[in-house]
């Protein structure tokens, strides 16, 4: 396993103390969050992505993933849809990213099928693939897996498992990794309070099965990316990431293969 984070946990931040961040805590990469706030998105320029890619790069870090807001299922216009997914995977290509992580924000896995499949030729081209995470109106694995099982794109589009939300859905890690399957590319680790109240807490010291996930992932041989995604954008009041992130990195040491 390889730790990042997002920079979701650093509002207001510039790239530059994100990457300070993530070398203080020995972070391998980063999980770009693509929004103005961070001054990174779809419509940098090019002088303005080179400058992205390389000072991750000169700090010795890489770009674990974009964390994209595109809605695959999302009951809207199929261009507007497909070509903000388009520009994302471009802006990937450009910083080096080898993948861009999308939401569901629907429940009709032919309608993001038929999304999948028309960014797949251009995704292959790129070498990005499509993350879709286990979000919103398809939170379990069991619902991913459907979406990808239809698209049929299994080399541009795969699975992201948020560990918190399938398991606040009444689903067991078990159940989740079993139906991810090989599709599985990427995790994004975090703790809350309960299954009914989502706030952040320390890993560990809330709710989520972080251990059985972890033992799980270490049992299938998982050895990708483990991202903290801490959500202080959307809960100012909790810890900064710089305290959340040792407990992150000693979850990828315990359960690391």
């Amino acid at each position: 396993m390889r730790l990042a984070f997002s920079t979701l946990g650093m509002p207001g931040a510039g790239l530059d103390e994100a990457i300070e961040t993530g070398l203080r805590a020995g972070c391998a990469g980063l999980e770009l969050r693509l929004h103005p706030d961070t001054g990174v998105h779809a419509g940098l320029g090019g002088p303005e992505r080179l400058s992205v890619r390389r000072r991750v790069e000169d700090a010795g870090l890489e770009i674990a993933a974009l964390a994209g807001y595109v809605g695959v299922c999302e009951p809207a216009d199929d261009e507007a849809v497909i070509g903000a997914l388009r520009a994302d995977l471009e802006l990937a290509a450009d910083l080096g990213a080898p993948a861009v992580r999308v939401f569901p924000r629907g429940d009709d896995p032919a309608l993001g099928a038929r999304r999948l499949k028309a960014v797949s030729g251009m995704a292959a081209a790129l070498g990005v693939r499509v993350l879709v995470e286990t979000h919103d109106k398809m939170a379990t694995g069991a619902a991913v897996a459907a979406l990808l099982a239809e698209a049929g794109t299994p080399a541009t589009a795969g699975a992201l498992w948020d560990l918190l939300h399938p398991w606040r859905h009444g689903e067991s890690p078990a159940a989740t990794l079993a139906a991810l399957g090989p599709s599985l590319a990427y995790v994004q680790v975090k703790d809350a309070v309960s299954a009914a109240d989502t706030t952040p807490v320390p890993m560990g010291t809330g709710s989520v099965p972080l251990d059985e996930a972890g033992e799980l992932l270490r049992a299938a041989g998982y050895r990708g990316w483990v991202s903290l995604e801490w959500e202080r954008a959307w809960y100012p009041q909790v810890a900064p990431v710089e305290e959340i992130l040792p407990g992150a990195a000693a979850w990828v040491r315990r359960f690391g293969v």
